[in-house]
Order: structure tokens, then C-alpha cells, then sequence
């Protein structure tokens, strides 16, 4: 989990054809098609022509803005993960000044944000395992995430609001990773899962466990 990327303008989009923009309206179109496709059936159940179908558009223009159907779902990737960059904002930035509620504002944004695009999120890591260009996008996001709780971490144990353990690399990977397997079993119902209502509390209090020792971690003495 990270604060919005620094960055002006939208993410990368993997896969797209060079030159087109990303306001366009058939684009926009295919996107769509496919997100609601996926709330349906099964990613690989989705064809190139139901893509152009749902979009309105002949299966040659679709071939204008996406070289394949992955890189459809690379470019959908792209967008869930940066618009949950920046719901995060600068949660991580303020955390001094009310650990508890800061982490609690984190989790509960990136969970609102995967739970809006539940069905992307569960095709992604289903396809996972044999698609090695969403694998390498999701560890480079995950990545990004780690090395973010990495430094929060670090920072409460530099103001003495969270105690030594282990490293603080190694904490901030169980924990993202632990959210990613929580979130995907609740999402998809794939038991045993914790239930929806529950989940943003159940993961703030393994985190605060984790880090502070306690599920009440002290605010700075300015904030």
C-alpha cells in the first residue's frame, strides 16, 4: 500500500497500441465490455469478438486499440491499481498522528477500491499462474506497496511508537500478502473467508499486532 503515485497523468497502459488516447470513447467501450463480462464468466470463457460486440465495434477496430485480450485486462490491472494508489492519498504521510485510524483509512480504501472492481481483481489472480505478463505487473505493484509499509514501518520505530522485531521489509511483505489472500477468499467466497463487513477490522488488527505490539499504538505528542 502506497500513497497516490507522485506521477502526473494516468499509469502506463500495458499492451495498447501506441498513439491512441486513453479518453477515447470505443476504448472506454472495451473496457467496460470487459469488466462486466468478467462479473459473468470466466476470463478465458471471453472472446475478442464479445469484447467487440459489447463494445459496438467490429473486431478490426478493436485490433486498433488492443493487440489482444490481455492486454485488455492488463490495461483494466493498470487502472485498479492506480486509482487505489490514490485512494490511499497520504494516509501514510499523517500516520503519527492517529496510527490506529490512519492504518485503519489505508486498508479501508484499498478495500473499497478492490471491492469495486471485485471481478478484475479475481480474474487477474486467476490467470496469474500462466499469464507471466500479469504476474510481472502485480509483483511490481506489490512491490511498490511493500517498500511503502516498509518506511512506515521503519518511521514508527524511528519516533518510538512501534518496537524492533523483525525486518521491517519482511513484515511489510506477510502483511500485503496476507491481505491480498484475505481479500481474494472474501471477494470470490472462496472459504474459509471472513465476511465482508469484517474484513477491514480483522486486517487492521493483525497489522497494528504486527507492528505496534498492541491494537492501540500511541499518537504523536504534536498530532
Amino acid at each position: 500500500m502506497t500513497p497516490a503515485r507522485t506521477s502526473t497523468g494516468s499509469a502506463p497502459t500495458r499492451g495498447r497500441r501506441p498513439g491512441r488516447s486513453t479518453g477515447d470513447d470505443r476504448e472506454v467501450a472495451i473496457l467496460a465490455t470487459a469488466e462486466r463480462l468478467l462479473g459473468q464468466r470466466p476470463f478465458g470463457e471471453i472472446s475478442i469478438d464479445d469484447l467487440a460486440r459489447g463494445a459496438g465495434i467490429s473486431r478490426p477496430t478493436f485490433y486498433f486499440y488492443f493487440p489482444s485480450k490481455d492486454a485488455v485486462l492488463l490495461t483494466l490491472l493498470d487502472r485498479v491499481t492506480e486509482e487505489a494508489d490514490a485512494a490511499a492519498g497520504d494516509a501514510l504521510v499523517r500516520l503519527a498522528e492517529d496510527p490506529r485510524a490512519r492504518w485503519r483509512e489505508l486498508i479501508a480504501r484499498f478495500h473499497a477500491t478492490f471491492g469495486g472492481h471485485r471481478d478484475v481483481v479475481l480474474a487477474c489472480a486467476q490467470v496469474r499462474g500462466t499469464n507471466a505478463e500479469v504476474r510481472r505487473l502485480w509483483a511490481e505493484v506489490l512491490e511498490r506497496w511493500v517498500r511503502a509499509v516498509e518506511a512506515a514501518v521503519e518511521g514508527e520505530r524511528a519516533r518510538g511508537a512501534a518496537p524492533d522485531g523483525l525486518p521491517a521489509r519482511d513484515l511489510a511483505i506477510a502483511l500485503n500478502s496476507m491481505n491480498e489472500r484475505v481479500w481474494y477468499a472474501t471477494f470470490a467466497g472462496d472459504g474459509p473467508a471472513v465476511a465482508e463487513r469484517d474484513v477491514v477490522d480483522v486486517l487492521l488488527d493483525v497489522w497494528l499486532t504486527a507492528i505496534y505490539r498492541t491494537t492501540t499504538p500511541p499518537v504523536s505528542p504534536s498530532g
